[in-house]
Parts: C-alpha cells; structure tokens; sequence
C-alpha cells in the first residue's frame, strides 16, 4: 500500500500513455504545438505493462490512461487487455478528446471498460473548431453519442474558458436532460506551454454555479466520495448531472490519493510542482521492480499538502503544457 506522508493512501494513477495529441487546444499548447518527447524516451507499449502491473502490485487499484491524447498510440488496445488480467486494480478509466476513440468502443465495451471522459469544451461546432483549431466536431459528437447509446459511463469535461466558451455551459447541461451523462465544469488552470500565465481566473467554481444556478432551480447537490476532485450535482427532471471541479482554487487537495506518471516517465505527485524523479531508465535497468517500488514510496513520501504549498517550491511550472504532464 502506498501511503504518504500525510497519511493519505494512494490509489490512483493517472498513467500517461503519450504526450503527442491531435488536437491544438488553444489554453493546453500553442498552435505550432511544443516540443513532443522523442519515440526513444516514451515508454513501449511492453514497459507500460510491466509498469502497470508494478504499480498494481503496491496498491493501486484505479488506472486512468490519459495522453496528449491516448488513441494516437495504435497499440493501446494491448494495454487495455492487459490490464483486464491484473488481479486488484478495480477501476480502469480513459481520458480522450475522442477524434480517434470509434474504432475501439466495441472492443472497449468487450473488456468491459466503460468509464470514458471525453474532453470537450463546446458542443457547438464553431466555438469548438475555434477553441481545437481542427475541424474534429463531427467525430466528436458521433462518437459521444455512440458512448452513451451503449451506455459507457460518460463524464464529459468542460474547461469554462473567458471569453470564449461561457455560452456552453447551458447548452451542455441540456444533454443531462435527455441522457444519463455527468457534465463537468473545471476551472482553467495555467498549464498552456507559455502562452500566458495568470494568477486568479474569471470563472471560478463559484461563479460558475452561481451563472448555473440563475438558470435553474431547486439544484440539489449530491454526496460524492471523499476524494472526489468534483463537487456533483443534480437538477431537477434531468436524467444526468452535473459537476464543477476546482482545478485551480485547489479546495479538494486534503483528500488527494492520486499519482501521475507522464509517459516519458515522470512521477508526478502534484500538478502544480515539478517531477519528483524519472522511472524510465530504471524500468529499463536490471532489477527494476524493486529499483521502482522503492523510488515510488520515495516520491510519494515527500508530497505537498496541497497545490499551493507545492507551487511555492517552484519557479516556471506554469511554462508547462498539459499535454506533456498527463492531461
């Protein structure tokens, strides 16, 4: 069991699978992109596995795959299978903007892997096409609603960005109504690979319920679980519900029991410090799962009690791109 040094267990991992994306979203990377990690310094398909089931084996028992943008790697379905036999883990999830996801959902229902969150910032396909720079809409929307006719477990991520996406908000939570999804509202965070950088944000989780809340009454707020990042809630006569998530206010940081490992190998314990330590060469030397096992409980060892406290340590976190630190 991993434990850290504030006494809380650690779970889950969010296991970036590439930092390569197909999408140009204009708050997470400029539009000529960054800098990708070379081939040689991701992780194969093979490592991903054996990493997997190291991680497995020390306690965590939810993985969520995330990217850049995870169906750009033609393998991942190897994955997907592999971690189906590992003995322990309960939960295993996806982040995907869902250009590329169709071809698998089949499979994906097979394995029974139906928890999906498909990150998307307008159902509109003007602001959508002008917020990705790619003209991906359709795809998007067929593939969602694919999601949700073979019932996946869709929560659908929007980014509340000012001045160029607030009409969304109502327009998404109309799906709630019809469909039995969670749409979740999160604030924008300062990972955009150095196209700006900020210190407080428009649309706070406050402001974004209070606009939610001058549109709709008696919203009743759900019970969620304690390490929940969202606060969740329901509104009347909608079949779904809705969810807002404090991603740069930071109020959920107390009960954090998540991990990141991006796919060139950095272990990151907190989305607002820097890489605590690089697993990919160790993975790749003899005698790697203790060599891990021992570095993992290291890192999660010396963890911040929250994001603010882990900020202070750093100078320039926010040059990062979300792409490039499993996002």
């Amino acid at each position: 069991m991993l434990i850290d040094n504030h006494n809380r267990v650690i779970n889950y991992l969010r296991l970036a699978i590439t930092d390569r994306c197909n999408l140009r979203c204009n708050y997470c990377m400029p539009a000529e992109g960054i800098n990708f990690a070379k081939h040689s310094e991701v992780f194969s398909i093979e490592e991903l596995c054996q990493l997997s089931s190291i991680m497995v084996d020390q306690g965590i028992d939810k993985i969520r795959l995330t990217g850049g943008e995870p169906f750009v790697r033609k393998d991942i379905m190897q994955l997907f299978r592999h971690l189906t036999t590992l003995e322990g883990l309960k939960e295993i999830s996806v982040t995907t903007n869902a250009t590329l996801i169709g071809p698998y959902i089949d499979e994906l229902e097979s394995l029974g892997i139906k928890d999906v969150n498909l990150s998307m910032d307008a159902i509109t396909k003007k602001t959508f096409e002008r917020i990705t720079r790619r003209k991906q809409f359709d795809i998007v929307y067929e593939n969602m609603l694919r999601l949700i006719e073979k019932d996946f477990k869709l929560r659908i991520n929007c980014i509340v960005l000012e001045g160029q996406n607030e009409q969304e908000v109502l327009s998404l939570l109309e799906l709630t109504k019809y469909h039995n999804v969670s749409v979740r509202f999160l604030e924008e965070m300062p990972f955009n690979g150095g196209v700006k950088s900020f210190n407080k944000i428009r649309w706070d989780y406050k402001a974004i319920y209070k606009y939610i809340s001058e549109h709709f009454d008696g919203i009743q707020e759900l019970k969620s679980p304690s390490t929940s990042t969202a606060i969740n809630y329901k509104i009347p006569g909608h079949k779904g519900t809705f969810g807002i998530i404090p991603s740069f206010s930071r109020t959920f940081c107390g009960s954090c029991n998540r991990l990141r490992i991006s796919a060139t190998g950095d272990v990151i314990t907190c989305l607002y410090g820097k890489p605590r330590m690089n697993i990919r060469e160790l993975l790749r030397s003899e005698n790697s799962t203790e060599m891990i096992r021992t570095e993992i409980q290291r890192a999660i060892g010396s963890r911040s009690k929250t994001g603010f406290e882990e900020q202070k340590r750093y100078d320039g976190v926010f040059q990062n791109s979300m792409t490039s630190i499993g996002g």
